[in-house]
C-alpha cells in the first residue's frame, strides 16, 4: 500500500473518530493545519475541537465518558470494626451452610484486609 492511500484512509478514520485517537496522534493531524496558537500547549478536548474547526466537520453527539465515583475511604479504627462484622456474618454463613454467600463475604474480608495494610504502609 502506498503512502498516499494510508495518509487518505487514515484522514477518513480520524474524521470520524477524533475523541478517541490519542493526543500524540491529534498533534500530528493538527501540525499540518496552519496555526496561530501553540498546539503543544492544547489540551485533547482543545485539538479535537480545533482540528473538526478547520476541517469543517459538524460536531456530533458526544461521546459518553463514565463518571468518576470517589472511593469512601475508611479509618482504620472504622475498618476494623468493619472486618469483625464480616467475620462474624461468615461465621454464621457457614453455619447455616449458606457457602456461596460464605465465599463472597470472604472476598470481601481478603480485600478490607488488603486496605487496612496499605493504611498501615502509609
Amino acid at each position: 500500500m502506498s503512502e498516499e492511500t494510508h495518509k487518505k484512509e487514515h484522514k477518513e478514520h480520524d474524521e470520524k473518530h477524533l475523541e478517541k485517537l490519542t493526543i500524540k496522534e491529534l498533534r500530528e493531524i493538527a501540525e499540518d493545519i496552519p496555526h496561530e496558537r501553540a498546539i503543544h500547549d492544547m489540551k485533547k478536548e482543545e485539538l479535537v475541537a480545533f482540528i473538526k474547526e478547520a476541517r469543517g466537520i459538524k460536531d456530533e453527539a458526544p461521546i459518553k465518558r463514565k463518571k468518576h465515583i470517589g472511593k469512601i475511604k475508611m479509618t482504620k479504627p472504622e475498618l476494623k470494626a468493619k472486618l469483625r462484622e464480616l467475620k462474624t456474618m461468615r461465621r454464621q454463613a457457614l453455619e447455616s451452610e449458606e457457602n456461596e454467600k460464605a465465599s463472597r463475604l470472604r472476598h470481601q474480608i481478603s480485600q478490607l484486609k488488603k486496605k487496612s495494610r496499605r493504611l498501615a504502609a502509609a
